[in-house]
């Protein structure tokens, strides 16, 4: 095996995971093709280049998003030290100036002494150890490569996501749980609609503001992940018919049937999160929280995670990723960022961090053990490597992925501030005990 790392994307997760390692006295060699081989998106071939938004997500203090950054600050971030010396005034959110952003990030890592910067496409797998962080838009020829590798049709193109909510947000009083013939036992939480209530809520649909295709995307649906406003502009009874029908679901007290039912699926054992199924959709964040607030029992609803459709290449982690990182089948070839599961820039850079940080252990012939659960970095490396039942989609850090009590405190306020105090006293001894020191020498 190497005794260097060789880390595949210059982006958010592969500049981190170099960083991570480089820091702690292994030598990197990093591999970018921006600059030689241009990507639909990128307009620069500086390293970490932020394509869709200036903005970095809420940095609402005591949010999950607000954890996380604070979480990758104290293991020495670089990605979180080019944020902070470039942030912009954005409200509460953490934005920055793009540009001097990837500048810094970018002129860090090639004047890194353990870090060799190597402007080329790879189109194969190098030896391990290895980190693959190519993004969403990794290359057809490496694409092909990690398909061999695999043995498998892991790749997802689209990912069709439904919304999250959280459960305490939801006005039980309007909702039942049942499943349809009452097989299965009461899986379900239903919002049931009167005719009137139903008509309003497609007409809401069908003139919400939806997000438009990318250059580089093509309206290409399944049946399966079809957008819910898609199926509604077919005509006024095609969801009634669909996804909202209410055939098979009676109200338990009333046993009347309603016009049509949205139906809420636990998104956790512990029932904290609750998806929306089947409102997969292409809508404008603020037109979907707008529109499914007019679902009963929702008038109020936090959402965890809204909904979306787009180009995606993921892996199905859970079934080819061990608790390190790297494949089951493969040890020593890493996955971090995008391509492992998650949504967002900070949630791939946590990705790339802890995949460099795994290698790093490998090297030295140490094991890694993974961040603790009731953190943010252990709460998302555990989403992206636990098997489960039903199928997988990338997500967002959110507090519906920790398994900690106080997810049942009802003051979200002192739930939060209480899981995000409690997070970084566990990372920190997680920390400590794993000898993962900080170095702030660059």
């Amino acid at each position: 095996m190497n005794q260097f790392l060789t880390v595949v994307g210059g982006g958010l997760a592969g500049s981190e995971a170099a960083w991570q390692a480089a820091q702690r006295g292994i030598p990197v060699v990093l591999y970018e093709m921006r600059q030689t081989v241009p990507t639909p998106v990128h307009k620069t071939d500086q390293l970490a280049e932020l394509v869709c938004s200036n903005s970095l997500g809420n940095n609402q203090a005591g949010s999950a998003p607000s954890l996380l950054k604070n979480e990758l600050r104290s293991m020495g971030s670089l990605v979180m030290m080019a944020a902070d010396l470039h942030a912009l005034p954005a409200g509460g959110a953490l934005a920055v100036d793009r540009d001097l952003f990837s500048a810094e990030i970018t002129r860090r890592i090639e004047a890194h002494p353990n870090i060799t910067l190597r402007r080329e496409e790879i189109r194969d797998i190098p030896e391990a150890p290895v980190v693959l962080a190519t993004g969403p838009l990794t290359s057809e020829s490496l694409s092909e490569a990690i398909s061999r590798l695999v043995g498998q049709e892991y790749l997802y193109f689209y990912d069709a996501i439904s919304p999250i909510v959280d459960a305490a947000s939801i006005d039980t009083r309007k909702t039942f749980f049942a499943s349809r013939y009452g097989k299965g036992g009461d899986d379900y939480l239903n919002c049931p609609m009167d005719k009137e209530t139903y008509q309003r809520f497609v007409k809401a649909l069908i003139d919400a503001e939806k997000v438009p295709f990318a250059r580089f995307e093509k309206p290409i649906y399944f049946e399966g992940c079809m957008p819910i406003e898609e199926l509604a502009a077919r005509g006024e009874k095609t969801l009634a018919f669909g996804p909202m029908k209410p055939v098979g679901l009676p109200h338990p007290e009333t046993g009347k049937i309603a016009h049509a039912v949205v139906q809420l699926r636990r998104e956790n054992q512990e029932g904290t999160a609750y998806n929306l199924v089947g409102f997969q959709t292409k809508l404008k964040y603020p037109d979907q929280k707008r529109v499914f607030s007019m679902i009963p029992g929702l008038e109020n609803a936090e959402f965890f995670r809204l909904g979306a459709i787009h180009r995606n290449t993921f892996l199905n982690s859970p079934s080819l990723l061990g608790r390190e990182l790297d494949l089951i089948n493969r040890p020593g070839v890493y996955f971090a960022g995008q391509i492992v599961g998650v949504e967002g820039y900070l949630e791939s850079t946590a990705m790339g961090m802890l995949a460099g940080l795994s290698a790093v252990k490998r090297i030295r012939g140490e094991r890694f053990s993974t961040p603790p659960r009731d953190s943010a970095l252990g709460a998302l490396m555990t989403y992206v490597t636990e098997r489960r039942s039903g199928t997988f989609q990338p997500m967002n850090v959110n507090y519906g992925l920790f398994n900690v009590q106080e997810m049942k405190i009802r003051d979200k306020k002192v739930r939060n501030s209480k899981i995000s105090e409690n997070a970084l006293a566990s990372l920190s001894r997680w920390q400590e005990a794993a000898h993962l020191e900080v170095d702030s020498a660059f």
